[in-house]
């Protein structure tokens, strides 16, 4: 097997609370293979955000450290690199979109300055040239009249247009790896989709990775190539896309996917079926319980209480389920 554009090993990531030490990255470990699309997914809270900007090194210190771990991207472990190198590699190599554009993109410079910015840093371009470029991005990423929009500034341009903007600064030293933090969380339907597609296409493109952190499972459908699922700060699962939505092997998974409508639109509309929500809360992190940290909310478990009790005494480990697919569960693929 060749080795992936990113290995992620053993990842922990503290914060100190008022109420004790919080590890929302817990042991976390997986791989994005070159010019793959991998989605880090799992409900709020989970630790798919921390794990984006911990792989940047981007976590603040105080109140944030990453404890432990190794990110090992192009054969070179990030955890070890000095400061000044880590800056030179964020933009040029590893890039990151993140989830609300308005607040990421500086009010008070153009969008054709805050893309340039970066190509100037990078690549030593003058101001004239990285203007040039930056308006080669604003039209690979589909702005209308880039050459007049090159000097528009955040507040006067849509939603979908901020997020393609920062979709062109994220990519203007075309990068091998691209971090997407729920990109299209703020937008409505419609421009949602041509932002993952405005994605898949410049992927093709550039011959990127891509990173999805996601908790929208119809966009994993749609786009992922691997499938990394998080609960309280563990990875629980992960297999080829294909495999999660054909054979889900934890309980939390299957639970996800049961939250979510049918992909079958031959079902009547007449006869929609009952969306399943997971009873219960996610653990607090600052006083995990002993064993499984989805043990109290397991409908596994609940169907049948008796024959499962080391699930509350001992938490399980990642363990091959076969050749592709991991689960962190004594009874992967147990039906409910």
């Amino acid at each position: 097997m060749p080795e992936p554009l990113l290995r992620v090993q053993h990842l922990t990531t503290r914060f100190e609370t008022p109420r004790g030490i919080v590890r929302a990255v817990d042991d976390v470990s997986f791989d994005v293979p070159e010019r793959s699309t991998v989605a880090l997914v799992g409900e709020s809270g989970s630790g798919k955000s921390v794990t984006a900007l911990s792989i940047l090194r981007l976590i603040a210190d105080p109140p944030g450290k990453i404890e432990s771990g190794a990110l090992v991207f192009g054969g070179r472990d990030l955890m070890t690199l000095p400061e000044p190198e880590m800056r030179r590699l964020r933009g040029k190599e590893i890039s990151m979109v993140f989830q609300e554009p308005m607040t990421s993109l500086n009010p008070v410079y153009s969008v054709g300055a805050q893309i340039g910015e970066a190509i100037r840093l990078h690549e030593r371009a003058s101001r004239a040239e990285a203007r040039a470029r930056a308006i080669e991005m604003l039209t690979h990423v589909g702005i209308p009249s880039p050459e007049t929009r090159v000097d528009s500034f955040p507040h006067e341009l849509s939603g979908g247009m901020r997020q393609r903007v920062m979709i062109a600064m994220a990519l203007a030293c075309k990068p091998k790896l691209l971090i997407a933090d729920e990109p299209t969380t703020a937008l409505d339907v419609s421009i949602q989709a041509q932002i993952l597609e405005l994605l898949l296409r410049l992927q093709g493109e550039f011959g990127m990775s891509i990173l999805l952190v996601t908790h929208d499972l119809g966009v994993v459908a749609e786009f992922a190539t691997d499938v990394v699922v998080m609960y309280a700060g563990r990875v629980v699962e992960t297999a080829k896309a294909t495999s999660i939505f054909d054979d889900p092997q934890h309980p939390y998974t299957r639970a996800l996917l049961a939250s979510m409508p049918p992909f079958d639109s031959s079902r009547r509309a007449d006869r929609p079926r009952r969306l399943a929500a997971i009873e219960g809360m996610v653990p607090d992190l600052a006083a995990l319980p002993p064993g499984c940290r989805f043990a109290d909310r397991c409908a596994v478990r609940k169907k049948k209480p008796t024959g499962y009790e080391r699930c509350a005494e001992v938490e399980p480990a990642l363990a091959d389920v076969d050749a592709e697919r991991r689960a962190r569960c004594y009874y992967a693929g147990a039906a409910e």
